[in-house]
């Protein structure tokens, strides 16, 4: 599993539930029980050479496993760590579930304070010197290489301790956001670090919500449109998004047809007809205003252009346009950072009612692309990696031109018999 390194305090939570804690940087969580009611619950190690307090301790790192909001921060304790992993469970009403690994080959104490926990066994009652610890704080001893896991319930939510050994792994819902998130589109690029920032700021926008509308009209758009793909109820945003157009219709800004395209996409997967093709036609008129910039201006950026900013959905959609605008695919070429590994991409949009997957694997120095078409056919072109090739077919292969960035002898690999990709 690959790894995105966390700034600050991250949500987890349960989609369709009120069920949210925010994770600190240093693995103390703040639950969000209710209005004004948000305790922290802190964590303290007793290693074999001291008390260990995370929010006071350099050697802390965390991440988010594989971008989703699970989250796993490491204690440098002698020979290893202290490993806590957090995650949301919608088990009794909604948990969220604290796991605490012992990664070294000797035995030491956890304590947490500032809220109660169910744990999965009784807390010692032998007080530890060294440190003093918040008054009903709770101690538990860890074996070396063993595990304990301790739940916060919320919102009135009821669990056993016998329940807490049944509640999904951290690794299972890992697994259960990242198919969420692929409901949208999947990427698998040798950048592990954009695949994980996408799924993160996916996973953000299911929990946080979109941005204000009043402070970011096109972005609030783009978000309610990614939202939308990811499974959202696309029809209880439809009333919505009205407002929002009309404020930007007449804008200038290239980016507003980007995300009026988009809100074209969620008006169809509302079956609201309609509302689709009053977005087409204000697209159309938009189009044949020529004192607005071309679309262009919009898209010629790279990759490490792409920033993350407040709209999750402005960031996906830069991210997605850099992998294929309408039908040109890798607009800006194959990164020189991606030359000779294999990638591929599953479900981008070409259009409001297309998408298109492909992959590419390298033979010699030259890439061979796999591609199918889902919806409507586009012509499809990769004119910054080979001029010559274009295509109407739904599906097929070819063998592009090498790229011309020189690469160094022998560090790409004839991939060729390399397992095949289906896009069925």
């Amino acid at each position: 599993m690959s790894p995105i390194a966390v700034a600050e305090s991250i949500t987890i939570g349960v989609t369709g539930q009120q069920c949210r804690a925010s994770v600190a940087p240093w693995g103390d969580i703040t639950a969000h029980l209710g209005p004004g009611d948000h305790p922290t619950l802190k964590w303290f190690v007793a290693a074999d050479d001291r008390w260990h307090t995370p929010s006071e301790e350099v050697a802390v790192r965390q991440r988010r496993i594989d971008g989703t909001p699970v989250i796993e921060t490491r204690l440098r304790i002698p020979d290893g760590d202290a490993v806590q992993r957090v995650w949301s469970v919608a088990d009794s009403g909604g948990l969220t579930v604290i796991e605490i690994e012992n990664d070294s080959p000797l035995p030491f104490a956890v304590a947490f304070a500032g809220l109660d926990v169910v744990s999965e066994r009784p807390p010692a009652d032998i007080p530890i010197q060294g440190i003093d610890l918040p008054p009903g704080s709770v101690l538990m001893p860890v074996g070396h290489h063993a595990t304990i896991r301790v739940a916060i319930p919320h919102l009135g939510s009821r669990v056993h301790p016998s329940q807490l050994s049944n509640l999904s792994s951290s690794l299972a819902v890992a697994r259960g956001w990242l198919a969420v998130v692929h409901r949208a589109s999947r990427l698998v690029l040798p950048d592990e670090a954009l695949v994980d920032a996408v799924t993160a700021a996916r996973c953000d926008l299911l929990l946080d919500g979109p941005v204000e509308q009043d402070t970011d009209q096109v972005g609030f758009l783009f978000d309610v449109a990614e939202l939308g793909r990811l499974g959202d109820d696309a029809d209880a945003w439809m009333p919505e998004i009205v407002d929002p157009i009309a404020k930007i219709a007449r804008s200038r800004d290239p980016e507003v047809d980007v995300a009026l395209e988009s809100c074209e996409r969620l008006a169809l997967s509302a079956d609201d007809s309609r509302a689709a093709s009053d977005i087409a036609r204000l697209r159309l008129r938009r189009a044949r205003d020529e004192r607005r910039g071309t679309d262009t201006e919009a898209r010629r950026i790279s990759f490490s252009d792409v920033r993350q900013g407040a709209s999750v959905g402005r960031f996906v959609s830069g991210v997605e346009r850099q992998i294929c605008d309408k039908g040109e695919l890798l607009p800006s070429g194959i990164p020189s950072r991606w030359l000779g590994d294999n990638f591929e991409v599953h479900g981008i949009p070409t259009g409001p009612r297309s998408s298109v997957s492909f992959a590419v694997r390298w033979h010699g120095e030259r890439p061979a692309a796999l591609w199918e078409q889902q919806g409507d056919v586009r012509r499809l072109s990769a004119p910054s990696i080979d001029s010559e090739w274009s295509t109407d077919d739904r599906s097929g292969e070819v063998l592009w031109a090498a790229p011309p960035t020189p690469t160094k002898l022998g560090l790409i690999a004839d991939n060729s018999n390399s397992d095949s990709t289906s896009f069925g």
